[in-house]
């Protein structure tokens, strides 16, 4: 399993281990949390304690009592923040910042995307935009949402953004059904369910202008591969073209398209899309009719789950 792979590969490491929930009794967490919590009690024995963080509830909770009674150091998850909402809480600065993330310019990026997206005028608010565009292609009959990225880098941001929506909006048997793709790959599978299947989606395409790498295409003596007209010519031009060859072939097979453009791939960059798409989901929620901040579905699964393991 991951699990058993993820513990092999830090055996021999220093580790220090964030558990994040804020009632402390999610099962796939709380799971995960006693097998690592195992591991670092017999790793360090009496200091395991000083390497293990709770991000939780500020006062209430299964893993806030732990936390207490063990010593851990906390970090609290605000009680008006839902999970998904809270990348810019400690639930996503304490890990960004581990990584060695500039959680500063991150900020500092949604700071300007707080002032930039902070008013009701359409013409000028691009998250607004997004929001009216989804609602305008679901009620022409588009009833799902592919969210397609051409760069690996943004695979995860993908994942967080199908949670976003699909939790905010996807009850009251309403709500576009949010999936993703991640292209070119992609291309040579549902590439093709795009371009000929049902009509049933749109894309929403996110573009880099600028990724920060620069790898070219080499010149070859030979050119056994005829790719000698692409010599010289780097990755991100060549993906970028794929990006405007694709976009126009789905848009004139009947697919439409949103296109989201962003500068590049910096922790500021990063701030500003994620508060643009918090601010988009929930506009989008709203206008659907819906509350885009509970998710009443997700504890149905969860009773059932632990009716089904207490047996």
């Amino acid at each position: 399993t991951y699990i058993s792979q993820v513990l092999n590969h830090i055996k021999d490491k220093e580790v220090v281990l964030n558990v994040i929930s804020k009632s402390g009794t999610t099962t796939e967490t709380s799971i995960s949390f006693r097998i690592f919590k195992q591991f670092m009690e017999e790793k360090y024995g009496e200091d395991a304690k000083n390497r293990i963080y709770a991000t939780t509830d500020k006062a209430r909770g299964t893993l806030k009592a732990l936390a207490d009674k063990m010593g851990y150091e906390t970090f609290v998850i605000p009680d008006d923040i839902g999970g998904r909402y809270s990348v810019f809480t400690a639930v996503g600065l304490l890990p960004l910042a581990l990584a060695n993330v500039d959680i500063v310019a991150l900020m500092k990026g949604s700071l300007d995307a707080y002032n930039d997206l902070n008013t009701d005028k359409l013409t000028e608010n691009p998250a607004y935009q997004y929001a009216v565009t989804r609602r305008i292609w679901d009620k022409m009959g588009y009833k799902a949402e592919m969210f397609a990225t051409y760069h690996l880098q943004l695979t995860m941001i993908a994942e967080w953004w199908k949670q976003l929506f699909g939790e905010s909006e996807g009850k009251e048997q309403k709500g576009l059904l949010p999936v993703s793709v991640t292209y070119t790959t992609d291309l040579h599978s549902l590439g093709q369910y795009m371009q000929d299947g049902r009509r049933s989606m749109f894309e929403t395409v996110i573009s880099i202008k600028d990724t920060g790498y620069k790898v070219d295409v080499p010149f070859n003596k030979e050119d056994t591969d005829n790719l000698n007209y692409l010599t010289d010519k780097d990755l991100q031009y060549i993906n970028k073209q794929a990006l405007i060859a694709t976009k126009k072939a789905h848009e004139d097979g009947d697919c439409p398209n949103a296109l989201i453009e962003v500068e590049n791939l910096s922790p500021y960059t990063f701030g500003y899309l994620v508060y643009f798409f918090e601010v988009a989901c929930a506009i989008s929620g709203y206008a659907l009719g819906v509350n885009p901040f509970d998710q009443p579905g997700v504890e149905a699964y969860k009773t059932n789950l632990k009716k089904l393991l207490s047996k």
